[in-house]
């Protein structure tokens, strides 16, 4: 398979730059997996598509304040973008600066605060933070939220609480669920009035997921790893719904890219795993059947996994619908309701 296979021309002005006032005032494309035909909704309406079995399972996983800004000793200023916290004092991460990177480097955040390179890996830095306090208190204090590069904006205060889901407890990721932004109190009390059950796992977002894809045939690109966890009350409550022919709803690819991950272990066990898993056409889904999602990049890993998901015939059709018809794309944009084909 060729990437330009999955690619699709999408106007600048329908990259969301903001979150709207409200989660959940967003809208919602439905894909019919029957007919192949799209129905135009209200995030609000996401309730009344849920079946009383169904299952819907959430990322937990909690942003972390990943971007510092600081300057070497003799001046050359730096950007350092958390990708992943190894300890309190140890974390893997990029680094920008204007010229080469040496072993032992040290950058200084503030008179308090430092940073030193032991070495690099690939794309990466293992770092070392030289300081009393922990590296989470470090970018609570220092830190800033780590916006996508296609919002042309600096974070502001307000995006320290709209770049996060309103049910974010495990901290660790530097990207968003961002499926997960649409959902309100007011959302979850529909689910508890109507029943219908959900439930929670965790995979920590790296910034690998903006990762894009270098070679024109896919089967080439090698995916980024990513942390995940899923309980055992998580997998429980899966072989319950599934007995009941209720479906498995991933909210957002993370979820769905947990969950493939952990059925395709030989043995299921418990606690954190890696994954690298690249979902592309021809994967053979194991466990989710339903998937909400926002808009994603043309030619991105993400594109492609929809395309797996749902055909990429009718993923392309569906783009084309919510381009003509002005959904707003990405992080803080609209979202979209699919089955597996």
């Amino acid at each position: 398979m060729l990437l330009e296979e999955f690619d699709f021309d999408l106007p600048q002005h329908l990259i969301a730059q903001a979150p709207l006032q409200k989660r959940d005032a967003s809208r919602l494309l439905v894909l019919n997996k029957n007919t192949k035909s799209f129905s135009d909704k209200n995030f609000t309406e996401f309730v009344d598509l849920l079946n009383i079995n169904d299952l819907l399972i959430f990322n937990d996983t909690r942003v972390i304040k990943a971007r510092l800004f600081g300057k070497k000793i003799t001046g050359g200023k730096v950007e350092i973008m958390i990708e992943r916290i190894l300890d309190e004092h140890h974390a893997l991460a990029h680094l920008k600066t204007s010229k080469k990177i040496f072993d032992a480097t040290i950058f200084e955040i503030n008179k308090d605060v430092s940073v030193k390179v032991l070495r690099k890996e690939k794309d990466l830095f293992y770092i070392e933070f030289i300081s009393d306090e922990s590296i989470y208190d470090i970018l609570e204090k220092y830190g800033h939220i780590p916006l996508p590069s296609y919002i042309e904006r600096n974070a502001d205060k307000s995006d320290e609480n709209r770049y996060q889901t309103i049910y974010a407890k495990e901290s660790g990721a530097v990207a968003a669920p961002t499926a997960g932004l649409h959902f309100t109190d007011k959302i979850f009390k529909n689910l508890n009035d109507k029943k219908i059950r959900y439930t929670f796992l965790t995979l920590h977002v790296g910034a690998g997921t903006f990762q894009p894809v270098r070679d024109n045939d896919i089967d080439h690109h090698q995916m980024h790893s990513e942390s995940f966890n899923v309980p055992d009350k998580t997998i429980q409550m899966i072989h319950e719904a599934k007995s009941k022919n209720g479906r498995i709803i991933a909210i957002g690819t993370t979820v769905l890219r947990a969950l493939e991950s952990k059925f395709s272990e030989e043995t299921i066990q418990s606690g954190f795993k890696e994954t690298s898993i690249f979902i592309k056409p021809g994967y053979k889904f194991k466990i989710v059947d339903a998937l909400l999602t926002n808009f994603h990049l043309p030619k991105s890993t993400l594109f492609i996994l929809v395309s797996a998901f749902s055909g990429t015939d009718t993923m392309k059709k569906l783009y084309q619908h919510a381009i003509k018809n002005e959904y707003r794309f990405y992080s803080y944009g609209d979202a979209s309701f699919i089955e597996r084909s």
